[in-house]
């Protein structure tokens, strides 16, 4: 999710340019709102823009540089975060079957858009019998999921915080990667979506036991810097498990 101030052309209406399409109820505070511009959707958070249908090429990046690092077959992969579609069509394109695609979404209205006023956009990728969506926290899922995944996909923030959801922080910390890393299989790949770099977050990835790499991959959107994509890869023997000490929930 790419957070930027949208500009401001009018006082009385912050968006005049745009039609408001709906509104979303965050859990735990907040609200999402969906605008359309002429073809095009947006999802705002506040003031904030979160992601737009006119630049997706980093949220494709985060499943097809995953898919092009695991060897063999993948067996299962989580998806934190549905937004417009974008990584989950890239996933269902990069890994492929029987590789079974779990989308864990927070905001129940997410996934009604994915299916109403998104849906050109999400096309049939809610329909592949190898898709499935929960309405869960992410950060549950990858708690109960102790070596069920291949891979792990995050886009549910603005990067490696709490920005839009408090309680994403509890994904970055690090008892919080270190349940990452137990919920992969042993050369598994966890891979998390940013708007800006984080040395510190490196680190913190490092001393979970995982094997960072960092990609800068270009948004779509000229205007901006690049997105960070972190790649960090847990070893193939499960021994490294042992040197990362117990998860603490």
């Amino acid at each position: 999710m790419d957070v930027q101030t949208a500009a401001r052309p009018g006082a009385d209406d912050p968006f005049p340019w745009g039609e408001l399409i709906d509104t979303a109820d965050i859990p735990g505070g907040g609200k999402l709102h969906l605008y359309r511009h002429e073809d095009d959707y947006e999802i705002l958070f506040g003031e904030d823009q979160l992601m737009g249908s006119w630049a997706y090429r980093s949220e494709e990046a985060l499943a097809t540089l995953v898919a092009d690092r695991l060897d063999g077959a993948v067996d299962r992969v989580l998806i934190g975060g549905l937004g417009m579609g974008f990584t989950l069509a890239s996933a269902r394109a990069a890994f492929a079957p029987p590789t079974r695609i779990v989308v864990s979404e927070l905001v129940p209205q997410v996934v009604a858009w994915a299916k109403g006023h998104l849906a050109s956009i999400v096309g049939n990728s809610l329909l592949d019998p190898r898709v499935t969506v929960e309405i869960a926290d992410v950060h549950d899922m990858i708690v109960a999921g102790h070596g069920q995944y291949d891979a792990i996909l995050l886009d549910v923030d603005n990067g490696p915080d709490g920005l839009i959801h408090l309680a994403n922080e509890r994904l970055y910390c690090d008892w919080g990667l270190r349940a990452a890393h137990a919920a992969l299989r042993p050369g598994g790949m966890l891979a998390i979506w940013s708007a800006y770099p984080d040395d510190a977050f490196s680190h913190r990835l490092r001393k979970a036991g995982f094997r960072v790499e960092t990609r800068d991959v270009d948004g779509g959107n000229e205007s901006e810097p690049p997105h960070v994509i972190w790649l960090a890869a847990r070893e193939q023997t499960s021994a490294t498990a042992a040197t990362v000490g117990l998860i603490q929930l």
